[in-house]
């Protein structure tokens, strides 16, 4: 399955080197393309205009010296005055971080759900029963659902269709950002989303966590039938 496929907020059919002057794409290593750049500037000027928070898009291949993501995003923001959000994703490490400053704007979005590594409770459920190891590792995985990035970033893909599920990926997670900041602040950014591609994810997201429960099902039965052969 391509969860990237046919998301209407985006055409990134064709990779282009990107020629259109960047602000809120502040770097961009691994994307490249026209279309995504005019989209992430389009929602980061308008919610600059709106609320005056600058929230800035970071894409690198890697790090260099063995430095961390959140050391690289705090020497980023230490550059601005700006009240300042940045998501940030390093492709070879396969890490996505966002980092606030002032602190007091974490208040205006929230970081554990945009960065959930489940899209629905449901995906929830089945990674607490599948991967906790405690039940407070379980009641965490089951209080954070309703991620934008992380769900589509473990899509498998191959060739052109990877850096197309990583623009996909971070477009849904700015986006999220920037809505969740201009809300709020008791506004609505018409260059987001919107409503009718919000649809559209969540029902893929629904075939996706869809899949992924019939293939549990599929290996608990496996172990009972074979409990029961052996018996």
């Amino acid at each position: 399955m391509k969860i990237f496929r046919g998301l209407a907020a985006l055409t990134l059919s064709t990779l282009l080197s990107s020629s259109l002057h960047a602000e809120f794409l502040y770097k961009d290593e691994v994307v490249k393309n026209t279309v995504f750049t005019k989209q992430i500037e389009t929602i980061g000027a308008e919610l600059k205009a709106k609320t005056g928070v600058s929230l800035y898009l970071i894409m690198v291949r890697d790090l260099e010296d063995n430095q961390s993501i959140s050391d690289y995003e705090k020497r980023i923001s230490a550059q601005t005055n700006d009240s300042v959000v940045i998501l940030t994703f390093v492709e070879l490490q396969k890490q996505v971080d966002i980092l606030a400053r002032p602190a007091s704007l974490y208040k205006d979005f929230n970081k554990a759900q945009i960065l959930s590594p489940n899209a629905t409770f449901v995906g929830a459920i089945v990674s607490s029963i599948m991967f906790a190891r405690s039940i407070d590792e379980a009641k965490e995985l089951l209080s954070n659902s309703g991620g934008t990035i992380l769900p589509i970033l473990g899509e498998r893909a191959k060739g052109d269709d990877i850096v197309k599920k990583y623009s996909v990926a971070m477009f849904n997670g700015y986006a999220d950002t920037a809505e969740q900041i201009a809300a709020s602040r008791g506004q609505t950014l018409s260059s987001s989303a919107g409503s009718a591609n919000q649809t559209f994810i969540d029902i893929v997201r629904l075939i996706f966590y869809g899949t992924l429960l019939i293939a549990f099902g599929r290996y608990l039965w496996g172990r009972f039938y074979k409990r029961k052969e052996q018996a």
